[in-house]
C-alpha cells in the first residue's frame, strides 16, 4: 500500500514525484464480481500541498477483462487516463461545504493520503456499463432462440409502434376511400 504521509507533504511545497506499480486485483474482484481479471496497474504521478488543499494527479494504466454484456465471453482492453483528486485534511478547513457534499473535494481519514484507495476508486468508476467483444461491436447481429429474439430499445420501439397501429381500430377503414 502506497500512502502519503500529510506532513510529509505539507514539508515539500514543489511535491513528491511517484512511478508505482499496485497489485489492486484482489479488493477490485471483491468490490465487483463483473470484474474478471485486472493486470498490475501503473500509475505516474505527483501529490503535493497548496493553499490548504492536497491535489493528487496522476495517470493510471492497465489491463482489464470482463465479460461481455451480450455473450458473456471474455473481453479484455487497455485503459489509460488522467486522474485529478482534490483533498483536504478535514471539512473545517474548508470554506465551501457544498464542495465536499458534491465530492469536489475529498476528506482525509487519518494521517495519510492512501493512493490504493484512490487508484481502485477510480477503476470502478471508469467501467463500462455495456461491454462487447469486437464481434458484437462490429455487427448488428443480437442473440436469438427458439421463440425468442433479443431487441435494441430502437427496435423494440418500432415494434411496439407497428402493432399498436395494426391493433387500432381505424386500421381496418384504411383504403376505404381510396380511388383506383
Amino acid at each position: 500500500m502506497v500512502q502519503f504521509p500529510i506532513y510529509d507533504l505539507k514539508k515539500h511545497p514543489e511535491g513528491i514525484r511517484f512511478d508505482e506499480t499496485l497489485d489492486v486485483k484482489a479488493e477490485l474482484l471483491e468490490r465487483n464480481p463483473e470484474i474478471l481479471d485486472l493486470s498490475p496497474v501503473s500509475v505516474v504521478g505527483q501529490v503535493r500541498f497548496e493553499a490548504g488543499l492536497f491535489f493528487l494527479d496522476y495517470e493510471l494504466s492497465y489491463d482489464i477483462t470482463m465479460a461481455s454484456s451480450r455473450s458473456l465471453n471474455p473481453v479484455s482492453w487497455r485503459e489509460t487516463y488522467p486522474v485529478l483528486e482534490l483533498f483536504v485534511e478535514n471539512e473545517a478547513q474548508l470554506k465551501d461545504q457544498d464542495l465536499v457534499d458534491e465530492d469536489l473535494v475529498l476528506v482525509i481519514e487519518g494521517d495519510y493520503l492512501v493512493l490504493d484507495e484512490s487508484v481502485a476508486d477510480n477503476i470502478l468508476l471508469h467501467l463500462p456499463s455495456k461491454v462487447l467483444t469486437p464481434e458484437e461491436a462490429a455487427g448488428q447481429a443480437l442473440p436469438s432462440g427458439q421463440d425468442w429474439t433479443l431487441l435494441t430499445e430502437e427496435a423494440f420501439e418500432q415494434d411496439s409502434q407497428k402493432k399498436k397501429e395494426a391493433n387500432s381500430p381505424f386500421a381496418q377503414l384504411q383504403g376505404l376511400f381510396d380511388q383506383e
